[in-house]
């Protein structure tokens, strides 16, 4: 069967279709990068340069720690345990906000103190939208879905689209993650996850340093980056459920066929 006669398949109806169509727009259309250049009123590149050769040596260091911290503070306790509920999104914006607010006031240092608690939000409401879409979080392999948002939403525009996909992205993770289960995550895995999430970290300090903008920047910035990488978990995780329910081959056709422009049957 083709790829277009399985995106066209009665196993797939309208409603999945255009869930698939939604969050291949979110996946392969969304610029986080130049929405916050537009929060700063900093040209791009601007951001890009913003920071110290001292923090930018740093930087991969600081996500790492970041993402292992947040993988252990956001998933490593149940749900139903934890003070407040994932899925109460007003709080999480909440705290997003007043941490942004303090990382700002204090320029880079007060940014970077702030990574690991503004990244555990993200994971909690990324574990959030997981759950929305039947995903179990106590499964062994819930950990390493979550945190591959982090790289799904963290590709930038200077990225070879044939490597920087939505599906080649997942590939590439799923090779990194071969022998492991559970929050015990390979070093390979949370390497590749923060290179990636590292450009969009690189340009939330850059943003939070312009110097006309301070707490106010913070917050903005912070809740930025809530909303993109909560857009990018649910994309995500609709994918997967509707994986489940027709199967991989179908959805990876679809969205194949959407990317080349060949869904035009089931446009409106």
């Amino acid at each position: 069967m083709t790829d277009l006669a399985l995106a066209t398949s009665p196993l797939l109806s309208a409603t999945a279709l255009g869930e698939i169509r939604a969050a291949f727009e979110t996946l392969e259309k969304t610029s986080l990068a130049a929405r916050l250049a537009a929060l700063a009123g900093t040209p791009l590149e601007a951001l890009r340069n913003a920071l110290p050769n001292f923090v930018q040596s740093r930087l991969d260091g600081a996500v790492r720690a970041a993402l292992e911290r947040a993988m252990t503070t956001a998933l490593g306790t149940r749900p139903e345990t934890a003070p407040f509920a994932m899925n109460q999104a007003w709080f999480h914006r909440g705290l997003a906000a007043v941490t942004g607010m303090a990382g700002g006031a204090f320029g880079l240092p007060g940014t970077l103190v702030e990574l690991p608690i503004s990244t555990t939000l993200l994971l909690r409401q990324i574990a959030a939208e997981a759950a929305a879409e039947g995903e179990e979080l106590t499964d062994p392999g819930t950990p390493a879905e979550c945190l591959k948002v982090f790289a799904l939403g963290g590709r930038g525009t200077q990225d070879d689209a044939a490597e920087s996909g939505y599906f080649a992205v997942r590939v590439a993770l799923a090779e990194t993650l071969k022998g492991t289960v559970g929050v015990n995550l390979l070093p390979g895995f949370i390497g590749a996850i923060a290179a990636r999430f590292g450009g969009p970290v690189a340009l939330k300090l850059g943003a939070q340093a312009a110097p006309i903008l301070g707490a106010a920047a913070g917050a903005a910035v912070n809740l930025a980056f809530l909303q993109h990488f909560r857009a990018i978990a649910k994309a995500h995780f609709t994918l997967r459920r509707l994986e489940r329910n027709h199967g991989d081959a179908a959805v990876r056709a679809a969205y194949d066929a959407i990317a080349a422009g060949r869904d035009a049957r089931f446009a409106g």
